[in-house]
């Protein structure tokens, strides 16, 4: 109880010290400046989470939350799935884009959206190390893997993202500053905060609990600026079944701690990107608009920050990969 009474005081702390003029809202700072304006593009080649999905033509769930929010922030935002809009002269028009995706954006894929070109992406990664920001979520980390297509067979156990590509690694990637390896199952685990000083992270604490669908990443660039680090020893639940977790459960988690958000630069752009981002109840937490909304500040230059590299300092086991494992998806049953 005491646990559950704390999470949910700490879920509205932002708020409360909003209330009490304690700390000043995002809209405050930013209402005097003119909108930035930020393309959220979720176009899914691959797996189509359920908060970007629309259903019957109506905006999906973070479509919702980040139509509302935005102008809080100083964000107007524009949403899209036809990636044939990505030319030269569409891209200039943003300063920043905020990618919820999957797969390879140059092939119509499951969802059947308009696909990229080849020129539209190379445009667009173009834009951003010209100076436009980048922000991810979630899946953007799932996507334009290396060496991957529409027609690989990602139901089986994926050995060839287990590999450190480096410079050869698909631009996309380079860009982003990593890329998902697999699941396991939904959890509780605990993210240690290492910059409280980033944009957005000053009232998350030492470190927090949340449950998440966590992705196992490889492919980190050497420049990240670690923010948040999945702490792999937390991924135990001491009141789990004999049944629970399913067998494979935890395997991708089988490693030392490893970044789960970060800033970078790519070139003159500015890239932030956070792996959390599943579930509804994520985009209505008070923290998670804090974190996200932050980087995005920093990612159009709205607000400032140090990102002095850090990758091997705070997770020095980051390259050690986990064992090989099939790909466990959906929620875990409820303990008894």
């Amino acid at each position: 109880m005491q646990n559950k009474t704390f999470s949910l005081l700490r879920s509205w702390l932002p708020i409360i010290l909003m209330a009490l003029g304690l700390v000043s809202a995002p809209a405050v700072l930013a209402a005097s400046a003119p909108l930035k304006k930020v393309l959220f593009f979720s176009k899914c080649s691959n797996y189509e989470h359920a908060v970007v999905k629309r259903v019957n033509g109506q905006p999906s769930w973070v479509e919702q939350v980040l139509k509302e929010q935005g102008p809080r922030h100083g964000i107007e935002f524009v949403f899209s799935k036809d990636g044939s809009l990505f030319t030269p002269e569409y891209v200039a028009q943003f300063d920043a884009f905020w990618f919820y995706t999957s797969g390879d954006l140059t092939a119509p894929g499951k969802d059947g959206n308009p696909p990229m070109t080849p020129a539209g992406k190379a445009a667009f990664l173009e834009a951003i190390q010209n100076g436009k920001g980048f922000v991810g979520t979630h899946s953007a980390a799932d996507t334009f893997h290396t060496g991957e297509t529409v027609n690989t067979n990602t139901s089986q156990a994926r050995t060839w993202r287990y590999a450190l590509n480096g410079e050869k690694a698909d631009p996309y990637i380079r860009m982003l500053g990593g890329e998902l390896i697999v699941h396991g199952t939904q959890q509780i685990a605990e993210s240690r905060v290492v910059d409280p000083g980033f944009p957005g992270f000053a009232y998350q604490g030492k470190s927090f609990q949340w449950m998440e669908e966590w992705y196992s990443l490889t492919d980190f660039s050497p420049d990240l600026h670690v923010l948040l680090v999945v702490e792999t020893g937390s991924m135990r639940d001491p009141n789990a079944g004999p049944n629970w977790p399913p067998p494979g459960g935890y395997i991708p988690y089988h490693r030392p701690p490893y970044p789960s958000t970060w800033a970078h630069n790519y070139g003159k752009g500015r890239v932030f990107f956070t792996a959390i981002g599943h579930r509804e109840d994520t985009w209505t937490n008070p923290l998670f608009h804090e974190m996200i909304f932050g980087g995005l500040a920093w990612a159009v230059h709205n607000a400032e920050a140090v990102i002095t590299p850090n990758l091997m300092q705070v997770t020095p086991g980051a390259y050690q990969l986990p064992p090989v494992s099939s790909p466990v998806g959906g929620l875990p049953p409820t303990p008894n």
